[in-house]
């Protein structure tokens, strides 16, 4: 417990630029393991399924991201406000957080698993499949759901060992399941003949495995934050707080999946079943990109909680900073790799030359503003690490249902596939400069104080 404390007292004293090598370096490479099985997983599919699979990989999207979304408000919700509480030294609270996150995780999974296997088939329709990616979409989703308790338990424990001083076991949880997903994946679609249903499974197997390790983590008794079980019985205060900090990725997810609904419906009617697919593909690529950012704004988000909690506002500054740095070179390789290699990307998941053209030219598109939404993305992580839900929720909502949503009914009317194409980095740069202009009057608040 005593190593385990110091850590966590570290975060104030030890140089900014360590401090977030040493916690966003085992986010980044959790994530970036965690983005490439998402390929991996969409490549088996792509090649061991069909085109059409591809495409209902595309349609589930919107349904995960509800999943997500509530699984994103306990998760990054209870983890902010633990490093706060242990910013501010009250332990006893961050480990009373930490039993509330659990209880509403299995809450909150158990309700939108059950809800979603319910109304699968006309979910799956609104969000814009078809005949012919239905029966794929549907046999996919039903395992998810299956075990979305499971799902939002995992990813609650790794936020929570993050915010514990454990990045390094929140990687190990993540690259484990990562592993297995790889091991099982081929496994249960090749030999065993399942489909896309084995691909599922293989995720859920996955999963649990990892939990049943992360769930003994938290029960040694010894550690500085662990389970207790006085504490999973949800107490209104903490419920309310967690709830209050985590609407904002609730907010960011919705709007995704509102996003992923509009668009996929957009390219339905404007390119048939194979955009959506390239739609999916292009998303696999980006997601890259962007889950090493996450990876980046998970290793600032202890540091930058723990230092605004005890009011070090220049330690705040230096390392929102580093990361905004870090996480604009990302994105930038990302975009020369997407411009300049797009049909090459694309083969990467399938062979239907078709899908490969229209995948090709939606990567360059799709693409084109990659520098700056690192920026913008760091930005959302950051006033939402530091408790300003109302800031951080107006610029979730404003990259996709402010700007984008309206951008892609007036492009689409205008120039049709390649309008819903064009607006996604439009409503990017949009973002980004908002996102500018906010930053800039935090800094001089700050400054006046």
């Amino acid at each position: 417990m005593r190593d385990n404390k110091e850590a966590t007292l570290a975060l104030g004293t030890q140089p900014v630029g360590r401090l977030l090598w040493q916690y966003a370096l085992p986010g980044v490479i959790a994530m970036t393991a965690s983005s490439l099985y998402n390929m991996v997983d969409s490549i088996f599919i792509g090649h061991g399924v069909g085109a059409m699979a591809l495409a209902a990989l595309g349609i589930s999207f919107p349904l995960m991201n509800i999943g997500g979304a509530f699984g994103a408000a306990v998760g990054v919700g209870g983890a902010t406000l633990m490093s706060l509480r242990l910013g501010q030294r009250e332990y006893a609270k961050a480990n009373h957080v930490l039993g509330n996150m659990v209880a509403l995780n299995i809450i909150t999974g158990l309700m939108v698993g059950l809800l979603g296997i319910v109304f699968l088939d006309p979910i799956l329709l609104f969000f814009g499949a078809s005949e012919q990616t239905l029966p794929h979409a549907h046999e996919y989703m039903l395992i998810i759901l299956a075990g979305n308790v499971v799902t939002h338990l995992y990813l609650g424990l790794n936020a929570a060992l993050r915010s514990a001083s454990k990045p390094r076991q929140a990687m190990i949880a993540t690259i484990v399941t990562v592993v297995l997903n790889i091991i099982l994946d081929p496994i249960f679609i090749w030999p065993l003949h399942m489909g896309i249903k084995g691909a599922a499974i293989a995720t859920v197997i996955a999963q649990v495995v990892v939990l049943c390790w992360q769930l003994w983590q938290f029960s040694r008794q010894g550690e500085l934050l662990h389970l207790e079980w006085r504490y999973l019985l949800p107490a209104r205060n903490i419920v309310k707080d967690i709830v209050s900090i985590g609407i904002s990725p609730f907010a960011m997810n919705i709007t995704g999946c509102i996003v992923a609904i509009f668009t996929n419906n957009a390219l339905l009617a404007n390119g048939g079943d194979l955009s959506v697919g390239a739609y999916g593909i292009a998303n696999r690529l980006g997601f890259v990109c962007f889950m090493v950012i996450i990876g980046i704004c998970q290793g600032m988000q202890p540091i930058a909680g723990y230092n605004y909690g005890a009011r070090d506002m220049e330690r705040v500054r230096s390392v929102v900073r580093l990361a905004i740095t870090a996480s604009v070179a990302v994105m930038t390789v990302g975009w020369v790799v997407g411009e300049l290699f797009p049909e090459a990307c694309a083969r990467l998941f399938t062979k239907d030359p078709e899908l490969i053209a229209i995948s090709a030219r939606g990567i360059r598109i799709n693409m084109l503003a990659f520098p700056v939404i690192g920026y913008q993305a760091t930005v959302t992580n950051f006033f939402q690490t530091i408790g300003k839900v109302r800031v951080s929720i107006f610029m979730s909502l404003s990259r996709q249902l402010l700007f984008l949503l309206p951008m892609m009914l007036l492009f689409s009317s205008l120039w049709g596939l390649d309008g819903v194409w064009f607006s996604l980095p439009a409503s990017d740069f949009v973002a980004f400069v908002v996102a500018v202009i906010i930053m800039h009057r935090f800094k001089r608040q700050q400054a006046a104080a």
